[in-house]
């Protein structure tokens, strides 16, 4: 099946089982200012996991769009984009473990066809200081049912991601006990951090196994938690069954709920048993128009065709949403997704506008699928088409200009001067030197920050910095911090 397939199938899947499909939340959070972008299924339905009444009832489903801004110096791995789809499927108050388990686990065998030899899966190993239990309910079921379908299931504490990296994954396991680190949700990231009153609880995630193939050694052995290459998460049961108390106990919820999400990308590409997302039917197309576009291969240029096809996909669905290239908030995080992947195309040598070719086929993966992308296509080309022209003047001068600080040390007044004078963005300042070998105070965004506010406060009147274009109103680094650091939630990928 490929990621369309999959996705429509999954929702046949969750209606047959008695939930209601809901539309999406837009990209840009309504109501919500703790964070700039929707950057996991259940943001919207937070409300309503908190107790209050869902319109459309108990059992909820959708595919929901997300951009995680915090992932950008993540991409050009195998698995991390800044832009995916999660599957969701939400009981507020209705079923529990036992209905959620065995469900997702046939969606994943039964429907998708995977083998369920390669599936592993994790569970909260229990806080005996905080008075939560190991949570066996979820790992016998597990076990169950994966003995229904002739798997002996063998179960074992591992403990920390560190106790994983050292002792790796025995013959016959395949349920793994994992700390609050690893197997807690809380909207306080941990265990110990879960918000008073805040209801939480233990998770358990679902893990396919490309291979020891695919393992990294340098990762310590091979596990589900690690990072290593050979795992790779693809889905996420949140069981909230916990309240925290002013004492800092924990109590059992009178309404439990179930809070899944599902990483679209990684589980289409898990159906075709390749570690690299950027091979699946939603991706691949986008790659293949660079290859032609550049003359060059994906094999040769993996990193730079990844960016750029990450970046302009995450940025024409944020055009979808109507936000538009600027200097704050989700339009300054547009604007740098959509410079690094202009900076990517040059080094394949991409040197004239490309946006009008690529960005319509990015847009025609998903028509039929979403109406809003069909609605606003010609838009969405025109606005991308139009930063693109715009930056490649700015690109060429900050290019030029940098070249002049070979041998020396790149230092935050340095990146004033390339983004006052030359309109060169102070990001694409730092990573183009790291790429040209150029050495990096690593104090400059302090020293930067400096020089801004000074010059601020030398023409508070001022609505441009030099011949940049930018207005003084420059994103502060809080805002960036704030793009980059949203707090997980359920359903995450790992």
């Amino acid at each position: 099946m490929d990621a369309h397939e999959i996705r429509n199938a999954y929702l046949d899947y969750q209606e047959r089982l008695g939930h209601v499909r809901i539309d999406r939340a837009p990209l840009i959070p309504r109501g919500d200012g703790s964070t700039l972008f929707t950057g996991s299924g259940m943001q919207a339905l937070l409300p309503y996991l908190l107790g209050e009444d869902h319109p459309d009832g108990t059992r909820l489903t959708d595919s929901q769009p997300c951009v995680r801004a915090q992932d950008i110096d993540d991409v050009g791995d195998n698995r991390h984009t800044t832009f995916f789809e999660m599957l969701g499927n939400w009981s507020l108050g209705d079923y529990f473990k036992a209905e959620q388990i065995p469900a997702f686990l046939s969606f994943l065998v039964d429907t998708v066809g995977l083998d369920p030899n390669r599936l592993y899966v994790t569970a909260f190993i229990g806080d005996e200081a905080a008075g939560i239990p190991r949570d066996d309910e979820a790992a016998s079921i597990w076990q169950k049912a994966f003995a229904e379908r002739g798997i002996e299931a063998g179960i074992v504490e591992m403990g920390s991601q560190a106790d994983g990296d050292a002792r790796g994954v025995q013959p016959g396991e395949r349920i793994f006990f994992y700390d609050g680190s690893e197997n807690w949700w809380s909207r306080g990231g941990s265990l110990q951090a879960t918000p008073i009153g805040d209801p939480c609880g233990p998770d358990s995630e679902v893990f396919y196994d490309f291979g020891p193939e695919h393992h990294d050694p340098s990762y310590g052995a091979a596990h589900p938690a690690s990072d290593s290459g050979q795992f790779m998460e693809i889905g996420n049961q949140v069981f909230m069954q916990y309240r925290r108390q002013e004492d800092g106990s924990f109590v059992e919820l009178e309404r439990r709920n179930v809070d899944f999400g599902g990483g679209l990308e990684r589980i289409a590409a898990a159906a075709i048993h390749s570690p690299d997302v950027f091979r699946i039917s939603l991706l691949r197309p986008i790659v293949e128009q660079i290859e032609q576009l550049s003359g060059a291969s994906y094999e040769a240029h993996t990193l730079s065709m990844r960016i750029i096809a990450d970046h302009l996909r995450g940025a024409t669905f944020l055009a979808v949403d109507g936000v538009v290239p600027s200097n704050k908030e989700q339009g300054y995080v547009m604007r740098r997704l959509v410079r690094r992947a202009i900076r990517e195309a040059l080094i394949l040598g991409i040197s004239e506008n490309f946006f009008a070719e690529l960005v319509p086929t990015i847009a025609d993966l998903y028509v039929d699928d979403y109406p809003e992308v069909r609605e606003r296509r010609d838009q969405v080309v025109a606005v991308l088409v139009k930063e693109e022209r715009s930056f490649r003047r700015t690109l060429k001068g900050g290019l030029k200009a940098l070249a002049a600080y070979q041998g020396s040390t790149l230092t935050g007044a340095d990146v004033f001067l390339l983004s006052d004078t030359h309109g060169f963005p102070r990001e694409l300042s730092v990573e183009e030197a790291k790429r040209q070998g150029i050495e990096v105070d690593p104090a400059w965004e302090e020293e930067f920050l400096t020089a801004l506010e000074e010059q601020r406060a030398r023409s508070r009147g001022a609505t441009k910095l030099g011949t940049a274009g930018l207005p003084h109103q420059e994103t502060p680094a809080q805002q960036q911090a704030q793009a980059g650091q949203q707090r997980p939630a359920p359903g995450d990928q790992g």
